[in-house]
């Protein structure tokens, strides 16, 4: 029965998230949690933030995936359900990676559909034999949900196939993203019946619930939550194509940690954070992390393994069932490749079948002597797009069987139902090569399978060799994600027909000693590499990403798919204005230190020069004799002097404090390195790149350069700023310069320069007058800035300000700083400085009496 929750899934899919209805019978909390609720969250009434550790501390972890790892049968009479743990899942064997005294509970749907009037009955039985909770779909939402959008629309995009024509493909619809966003809805309803929030971890899989950790996240702030993604992740260029794009990116980046299966994978991932959303990735001491609204999200690259205790125990029954006998027999004489896959579009089976023929074709001597025994998986997906493929396969198999076949002899071997693990592996100890040619997969652990059934049990029928010397060969297509761990595979371009000929030619031609080898090195990597590994190296990292999480203060902010969770240090605030303001008119001795791109000014503002209202801001607050106040900024003095003419007792610092003037009736104070001779080596250096990056320019200072790349593409101009770096540091090493990057600029000024050394002179100079300063205002929003809050610290320390003194260090937007406070953006910056305005006393000459 649907919900009336659902009934409007516009509103779902535009982040009108409505409260769940609720049933009359909910599953019973396995752990309850004291909660309190979060004043700051835009979800009040379903936001639990405790911040008072649970009365039971028992770790547990959640595991979230599109299918629970059981089997689900109808009883023969008809009447109920019988379960059992369906022993090929991968989520089952997660397990054994785990600590032995953390408890796992599953949250997925079932393969089978259950008749409402029976779900609570089977929920409850799942939720007490299997610790599974059950995720009922209706069927429209279903059908939208996993046959729509995630099998016609993401899986195709992910593994790089975009519909360019309504016959290639199936276009974006709407109502499919509804249905996924409504399914998801209902898998964060079903683990927020269970979770103990502050002391679950959860674990999400795969692209079905993308969007799952924003739901999660809005209702629980802190929890601990990771997200393993088992297919591909394509290059930004594909993935900006889904009309969706940011949604789902934000959505993810509510996990804590984010999984991928190789580096390619997560540097596409990456690409796509830094291009839409302007994130960069940091790597450090091995570790690479986003930092997103003060919450560092983790990416884990570890590619799954298999579960070397469920092969082995499947060989040592296939060697009791003699089938690997029975198959000796049959291929007696002949040289095996085998060819697993499901029946898909991208598993490139129909051009494995082409390379065969080639084969033969070019290598006549195997021609009655090599067999390519193809199991063809039964398709997950529906569509017209799986049935012309199965057509094809079908229509190369019989037309290359004709054409090689003779007496006693054909060869392809073409299985197309389901096949047993147990007979699978019977399959995997006869096979000489195991052929992989995927055009793309996530993972395909099909050769780690095979690898560790050639090695086979001691003292068992399932061994490689007779000689007790085990062997094997793989050709893989390097577009898999297990590619990359097998370096001793022979790797190929399916889409090169004649290659992958050559390279089947070359795996069944090798030399015994070199196939051993190859073997060895392989089992020794599958077999350490396994899924127990696998879990616990990802479970270990999503521990450390998650340490911070309570010491951390938090709240979510943002509507639908931009909501996000904001995470400070505790003694990182946000500027009361009312608080200033107080402690602004009891000093008598002020010193306010301004910025003036992206602090008075916006970053993206288009015309540069200041408005009348800070100019009337800035005036004001210059009026009351007792503040010192002075823009401290990058820019040039001619600039800056002509834009605040106005403002004659406002002191300038330009480029960054090489040039000084106290007021405009003062002379400018230049700073003692007047020798500019390396300009000439490093502007011929910039103007290399700036002819090289298109959108770029050069900034041409009295005693800087400035190389700016904001206009040119993101990801190029950042690559080339770094590389620039480095020129330059290289070339003007012997030279009194300092060299350094920031928000789109590379800089190259004098050394001894500095935002910390003008905010130094000006506080001396105010001590110096027996006017030190009792009350500072430090404003600023980029690294630059952050000399002048790290120099407060040091003014304090060594009495050029009283440890009375109150001191406002603050940094523009939500960002790791060495500043006590912050304010979001230049409105709030100029909200405050206008109240402040409005406090100070104007000189007499303004009094109206």
């Amino acid at each position: 029965m649907m919900s009336k929750s659902y009934t409007n899934l516009l509103d779902l899919a535009s982040g009108n998230f409505p409260v769940m209805g609720r049933e009359k019978k909910r599953l019973p909390r396995v752990m309850t949690v004291a909660g309190v609720i979060s004043e700051l969250d835009d979800d009040q009434a379903n936001s639990v933030t405790s911040d008072v550790p649970s009365s039971i501390i028992v770790d547990r972890i959640i595991i979230v995936a599109n299918q629970l790892p059981v089997k689900a049968k109808r009883r023969s009479d008809n009447k109920g359900w019988s379960f059992s743990w369906d022993e090929d899942s991968l989520l089952l064997h997660i397990k054994d990676g785990l600590p032995d005294d953390m408890e796992v509970l599953y949250v997925g749907s079932l393969k089978v559909e259950v008749d409402s009037s029976e779900q609570d009955d089977v929920s409850q039985l799942l939720l007490d034999r299997f610790k599974c909770v059950p995720a009922f779909l209706p069927p429209d939402i279903l059908s939208k949900y996993y046959h729509g959008f995630c099998k016609q629309h993401l899986w195709p995009l992910f593994h790089y196939m975009l519909p360019y024509s309504v016959s290639h493909g199936s276009r974006f619809d709407r109502s499919w993203w509804e249905a996924y966003v409504a399914a998801n809805k209902i898998f964060s309803q079903k683990v927020i019946e269970v979770i103990n929030p502050e002391d679950d971890y959860v674990w999400i899989h795969d692209y079905h619930l993308m969007v799952l950790p924003t739901f999660l996240r809005r209702r629980f702030n802190r929890l601990r939550m990771g997200f393993f993604l088992h297919s591909p992740f394509p290059s930004s260029e594909i993935y900006r194509t889904l009309p969706v794009r940011e949604e789902i990116l934000k959505a993810l980046l509510n996990s804590d940690l984010i999984g991928f299966h190789t580096f390619d994978y997560a540097r596409h991932f990456l690409s796509c954070c830094s291009r839409m959303l302007g994130l960069e990735y940091q790597s450090k001491r091995g570790y690479i992390g986003l930092e997103y609204y003060g919450r560092t999200v983790g990416i884990k690259i570890m590619p799954v393994g298999i579960h070397m205790g469920r092969i082995e125990a499947v060989l040592q029954l296939a060697d009791k069932e003699s089938r690997v006998g029975e198959l000796k027999q049959q291929f007696e004489g002949k040289t095996v490749l085998l060819g697993v896959d499901d029946m898909d579009i991208f598993k490139g089976v129909n051009l494995k079948l082409l390379a065969l023929e080639e084969m033969l074709k070019q290598h006549p001597k195997w021609q009655g002597r090599a067999v390519l025994v193809q199991i063809a998986n039964p398709a997950r997906g529906k569509g017209k797009d799986i049935e012309e493929i199965q057509e094809e396969i079908q229509t190369s198999v019989k037309r290359i069987n004709d054409k090689f076949r003779q007496p006693g002899y054909e060869p392809i071997v073409f299985i197309d139902h389901p096949v047993s693990l147990s007979e699978r592996t019977a399959y995997y100890s006869v096979a000489e090569c195991v052929v992989v040619t995927a055009v793309r997969d996530g993972m395909n652990l099909t050769p780690y399978e095979y690898i560790v059934c050639r090695q086979g049990i001691p003292g068992s029928d399932c061994t490689a060799e007779s000689n007790g010397l085990k062997s094997s060969m793989l050709v893989v297509s390097e577009f898999i994600g297990c590619s990359p761990s097998l370096s001793g595979a022979i790797r190929v371009n399916p889409w090169n027909v004649e290659a992958t000929a050559e390279a089947l030619n070359e795996a069944i031609s090798m030399a015994d000693g070199e196939k051993v080898l190859r073997h060895e090195k392989h089992y020794k990597y599958v077999s350490t590499h396994d899924v127990a590994y696998w879990s616990r190296s990802f479970f270990q990292d999503l521990e450390r990403s998650c340490r911070d999480h309570f010491r951390q203060r938090c709240w979510g902010i943002g509507l639908s798919f931009g909501f996000r969770v904001v995470a400070l240090d505790p003694n990182f605030k946000k500027l009361s204005i009312d608080s200033i303001v107080s402690a602004y008119s009891r000093a008598k001795n002020r010193a306010i230190l301004l910025d003036y791109d992206g602090t008075l000014m916006p970053q993206t503002a288009i015309n540069k020069a200041p408005s009348p209202e800070v100019i009337s801001i800035v005036n004001s607050l210059c009026g009351d004799e007792r503040n010192t106040v002075f823009l401290v900024s990058g820019r040039g003095r001619d600039s800056l002097s002509q834009w605040f003419s106005p403002c004659e007792k406002l002191g300038i610092a330009a480029e960054h404090g090489y040039f000084l003037r106290w007021s405009a009736d003062k002379e400018w104070e230049a700073g003692q390195n007047n020798d500019f001779q390396w300009m000439q080596i490093a502007e011929p250096v910039m103007k290399q790149y700036t002819e090289a990056t298109d959108g770029s320019s050069i900034e041409t200072k009295v005693s800087a350069l400035v190389w700016h790349h904001r206009d040119a593409d993101l990801g190029f101009g950042s690559c080339q700023a770094k590389e620039m770096l480095d020129h330059l540091e290289s070339v003007l090493a012997n030279e009194p310069v300092a060299v350094k990057s920031g928000q789109f600029i590379v800089e190259v000024k004098p050394q001894g320069v500095s935002k910390g050394l003008v905010a130094e002179k000006i506080f001396a100079t105010m001590a110096e007058s027996v006017r030190q300063a009792d009350f500072v205002l430090c404003v600023g929003d980029d690294r630059s800035d952050e000399d002048m809050f790290e120099i407060i610290g040091n003014a304090i320390n060594s009495g050029i300000l009283s440890s009375s003194t109150e001191v406002y260090a603050c940094t523009v937007g939500q960002k790791p700083s060495k500043a006590k406070y912050y304010l979001d953006d230049t409105t709030e910056v100029r909200t405050m400085l206008h109240a402040l305005a409005e406090e100070s006393i104007p000189p007499p000459s303004d009094i109206v009496t």
